[in-house]
């Protein structure tokens, strides 16, 4: 849909037109915020809280050995490097560096940074590294051996795209290849698996699939259940949440054909243990098996018998059925059992499983449950978990728990608060919708503050891709923003994943104003409690959260002051050609539908926009990155050149380095920061 966009040129990233304007938006940008006062003090705070050697060091566990990824102002790019669990729990650990990504970029004259590392689970020191430049999504993949530290001559290699590599054994991977155009799908992704061995020829490698095009993605893998029997899958995403899954017999070496486990269109595998496939479920299921008939409720968790070389399914076992306040999370299969991450009205809890010859039995624990837990690391072949704890007030300490020997939980380490809660304090509310759904947000503020309208607040949106928004340490803003005498909530809105299936499909496809009326709900409910007023609160969103802001405050801009947008979806008529967008479908609605197209028009913030003179609405900062190859920079720069013309106060700002996820290191993701929050001192405080 081009028509009647006299914008479209800001599509083409190269066009000279486009780099000039961008490079005026930001010298623009950088003349409001970066000369304010407050700027250099902030990006010196926030960079230096980033790189306290006092943060907890994170680590995934191979074979005994801790390993690292570190960046600091010396080594911005980072550095891989490893341990022992017992030099980790030294007073000053001695790492040993096994890869210089700084060193790396210098020697190749290339912007390298690291997108991640894949062990080979039964030879850890081989690695499938994934290698950006500048930080996008598409990557090299490159074998590197960490006992010579050095790339393996000859080994796997694979050019720039968004392919997907894992490994099968240690001479073999599966291959989803991205890299040329016969090879992908409408929405930019791998549409075929390959078995490639070590050195073979590509042209000599087996092609176990080949997908049509209008499928999002295929990826494959092999499970390794705690006594390595190989369990070899293919996930085929028709969209964004309907699955097909594939089995390959692990003793045809390539040679059988896919067998199609007869699993709900709308499900997850998540792990393969004791001969059980441990299945999320997102839609109600009726299964039958040797005369029993089971009815599994949407976002359960069943165990399901699964014959790795046949995929013929046997006996069920319901795990875990949430209520209407709970939704899974995620599972991690340990030796003898499960450690399962759940949300129970927006805090974290684990429930814990034991496989016996009757199937499986749940373990009563010690793991707290009013706070985030964030998983770091279950070794393989072990029945101990590491995980986070943390929540807004309370910086993370770092833990370590086994299933079952009756120890209890051991702290490792504890970061340092990042700034004084003491007068604050934390509390958990509802506003009515305009459907009358309660929607729960949290208000994180000072304990004696006045309800006399004049506290500057900021609300933190998401609201889609059921995706939920958690009580995560602020770390920088505690110090930078509440403890300035401002207050911070997080929304819960519909779209996302707080409660489940359904509270994420209240909010998708034609169903999207319901999360905007949601959060504007929630700006109501705070204004009315008599905390803020409108010339005192602002918005904040990223991605999707983008979409989810700039829609509230063009519909309703008397509420709001101030709007931070970042790297959003704002062209709800054009997402599905920029980027990544036409995966997204299942959750927005194709524009070519005539319903989705008449509820996207309805919203689409980039389409509804009005001039100054008919509606002023609030100053608003937009943020894209020019290498985000997963929401286009077109959707920000378009917006920002409409509203620009419409009279409209708004400042842009693109980042030349780094990715959807932010910046390539820890100097930029400061830089963002501190202009981010110079832009609402200048809005809310001044």
């Amino acid at each position: 849909m081009q028509s009647n966009d006299p914008y479209l040129w800001l599509e083409d990233s190269g066009r000279a037109q486009t780099q000039a304007w961008v490079a005026e938006q930001n010298a623009r940008a950088q003349a409001l915020l970066n000369t304010d006062p407050r700027y250099e003090g902030l990006l010196e705070q926030i960079s230096a809280n980033m790189q306290d050697q006092r943060q907890i060091p994170l680590f995934s566990i191979h074979a005994g050995h801790l390993y690292n990824f570190y960046q600091s102002a010396d080594h911005p790019r980072g550095l891989y490097r490893c341990c022992t669990m017992a030099q980790y729990c030294q007073p000053a650990t001695p790492w040993q560096v096994l890869l210089d990504l700084d060193a790396l970029a210098a020697a190749e004259h290339v912007d390298w940074h690291l997108a991640g590392i894949d062990h080979c689970t039964q030879q850890p020191h081989r690695c499938l590294l994934s290698l950006s430049i500048a930080g996008g999504d598409a990557c090299v993949v490159r074998e590197y051996d960490l006992a010579t530290q050095a790339f393996v001559l000859g080994g796997f290699e694979f050019p720039l795209s968004k392919s997907q590599i894992s490994w099968r054994d240690p001479d073999s991977v599966f291959v989803c290849p991205a890299w040329d155009e016969d090879q992908i799908t409408q929405a930019g992704y791998s549409r075929e698996v390959v078995l490639l061995y070590r050195g073979q020829d590509w042209s000599d490698a087996a092609s176990l699939m080949v997908l049509p095009e209008h499928i999002v993605k295929v990826a494959a893998w092999r499970f390794l259940d705690a006594d390595a029997t190989p369990l070899d899958i293919v996930e085929v995403s028709r969209d964004f949440y309907r699955r097909n899954y594939f089995l390959f017999d692990p003793c045809l070496a390539g040679d059988g054909e896919p067998l199609h486990l007869a699993l709900p269109a709308r499900c997850v595998v998540e792990a393969y243990s004791h001969g059980d496939l441990i299945i999320r479920l997102d839609v109600p299921w009726r299964y039958a098996h040797a005369g029993t008939e089971w009815e599994f409720t949407a976002g359960s968790l069943i165990a399901l018998v699964c014959n790795p070389h046949t995929a013929e399914l046997g006996r069920a076992q319901l795990l875990f059925a949430p209520t209407q306040q709970q939704s899974m999370q995620m599972v991690e299969a340990s030796l003898n059992g499960l450690f399962v991450l759940i949300l129970d009205n927006v805090t974290s809890r684990v429930i814990t499983f034991e496989f016996s010859s009757k199937g499986w039995r749940s373990l009563a624990n010690h793991l707290p449950n009013s706070s985030v837990i964030e998983i770091v690391a279950q070794p393989w072949q072990s029945d101990e978990l590491y995980f986070l704890q943390h929540d807004f007030l309370n910086p993370a300490s770092l833990y370590r728990v086994h299933l079952t020997d009756g120890r209890g939980i051991e702290r490792l380490r504890a970061q340092p608060p990042a700034f004084d809660s003491e007068q604050l304090q934390v509390c958990q509310r509802f506003a009515i919708s305009k459907d009358g759904t309660r929607v729960p947000y949290f208000l994180v503020s000072h304990v004696n503050k006045k309800l006399d309208g004049n506290t500057p607040t900021l609300i933190y949106g998401y609201g889609g891709f059921s995706v939920p928004l958690l009580p995560y340490y602020l770390d920088n803003l505690g110090e930078h923003w509440l403890n300035r005498g401002g207050a911070y909530v997080v929304a819960n809105t519909r779209g996302g994943g707080e409660f489940g299936p359904a509270w994420h499909e209240a909010a998708q496809g034609v169903r999207r104003q319901n999360s905007f009326d949601d959060l504007i709900a929630i700006a109501e409910d705070l204004i009315a409690s008599g905390l803020t007023r409108p010339e005192k609160l602002a918005l904040q969103g990223g991605s999707n959260g983008g979409l989810l802001v700039a829609s509230c405050m063009l519909q309703r801009p008397e509420l709001f002051a101030a709007v931070v947008c970042e790297v959003p979806v704002l062209d709800m008529l054009r997402y599905p050609e920029l980027g990544a967008g036409a995966s997204w479908l299942a959750e927005y609605g194709d524009p070519k539908q005539p319903e989705a197209a008449q509820a996207l028009l309805a919203y689409s913030p980039y389409r509804v926009m009005k001039a100054a003179q008919v509606q002023r609405y609030p100053s608003m900062f937009i943020t894209t990155a020019a290498n985000d190859d997963r929401v286009h920079p077109a959707h920000g720069r378009k917006a920002a050149a409409k509203l620009q013309d419409l009279g409209q106060s708004v400042i842009f700002y693109e980042r030349q380095s780094g990715g959807h996820a932010g910046g390539s290191n820890q100097n930029e993701t400061a830089a963002e920061l501190a202009q981010i929050l110079v832009f609402l001192y200048q809005k809310l405080f001044d």
